[in-house]
């Protein structure tokens, strides 16, 4: 095949499933959102999907999507569930069912055993609403009639492609509703790059024993001796209230001592700068770096919701940038 004629069938098979999703979009409908609101309201159940095939593979991406943004999924091998594995399916779960046709053999003892548990709901994804599935959910989304992207329309290409986004779509409307955020998102995520990037200033910053605190009265030779063991480069004063007032740096003291011929004896609150900067835990710690970087100071007061002047943290520039933030 000439290469000119390569380039025409892969946009023609591009073409083919933008006008799958089109005409996907023209279905959504009620049954969708009645769908994702039985999905949203299973609380004591588990939400396990099923396919068979190319829909089979589908119904895995669609499990690990869910499962990633607060909808607790799992996916239940079709052939399996006939030898034992229907044991994964319990009172009160929702089965989701993928099928082109609505007829694979595999599916109907899943069908079967669900019709005779009214306490378990069938969810049907198929294009065929004479089809056993179509006839035998208690909600069934009738996906379009799509000619198929490949020779002779028998290869599963612009259906899967259809299917494969109307599972991010379900996916997403329940996460909004939920109202999951992306520090939501990290929990399910500790390990990918992606959680890397949504650490928050409270996941890095120094607290307890090791925060370098002191009362304002407190005279420079014993702030310099707290300094010199917390070995971060910073003190931060506090008033008797408890309340962030000032803070002092290694470069404040250099500062100090070529303003005072001697200081030792003077109280930390004479020589503080006031107001220190703070930040709250749940800023991200790249947002704090840019902060940090845009104020050309290498540490922050970290404090939690509103309370500005209650610190509870300290978060530093080496910290941020040891954890592979940029």
């Amino acid at each position: 095949m000439h290469r000119k004629n390569l380039k025409k069938v892969a946009e023609e098979v591009i073409q083919l499933e933008i006008k799958a999703l089109k005409n996907l979009k023209k279905n959504i409908n009620n049954s969708l959102v009645n769908l994702i609101r039985m999905i949203i309201n299973c609380k004591d159940g588990k939400i396990i999907i099923s396919g068979v095939g190319k829909s089979g593979i589908i119904g895995k991406k669609w499990a690990a999507t869910f499962s990633s943004t607060g909808t607790p999924a799992f996916f239940l091998d079709a052939s399996s569930a006939s030898h034992g594995d229907m044991g994964q399916i319990t009172s009160k779960d929702i089965v989701i069912l993928i099928s082109n046709s609505g007829e694979s053999g595999e599916l109907k003892n899943i069908i079967q055993y669900t019709s005779r548990n009214k306490n378990i709901k069938l969810i049907g994804i198929t294009s065929k609403k004479d089809s056993l599935l179509f006839k035998n959910s208690d909600i069934s989304f009738l996906m379009p009639n799509i000619k198929e992207a490949g020779p002779e329309n028998i290869v599963p290409t612009s259906s899967t492609t259809a299917q494969l986004a109307l599972g991010d779509a379900i996916a997403v409307a329940c996460m909004r509703y939920k109202n999951f955020s992306k520090l939501d998102f990290k929990k399910f995520h500790p390990g990918g790059s992606l959680s890397i990037k949504l650490k928050t200033v409270s996941d890095l910053m120094v607290i307890g024993r090791k925060l370098p605190l002191v009362n304002e009265n407190v005279s420079m030779k014993k702030a310099i001796k707290i300094i010199s063991k917390k070995k971060l480069g910073v003190l931060l004063v506090k008033n008797k209230n408890g309340h962030t007032t000032g803070i002092v740096t290694d470069g404040d003291l250099k500062r100090i001592a070529q303003k005072y011929s001697s200081f030792e004896g003077i109280n930390v609150k004479k020589v503080m700068k006031q107001n220190p900067i703070s930040i709250n835990g749940d800023t991200l710690a790249a947002s704090a770096l840019s902060l940090m970087n845009s104020k050309k100071i290498t540490s922050l007061c970290v404090h939690k919701g509103k309370n500005k002047n209650k610190t509870i943290g300290l978060i530093h520039m080496h910290d941020i940038l040891k954890s592979n933030i940029t």
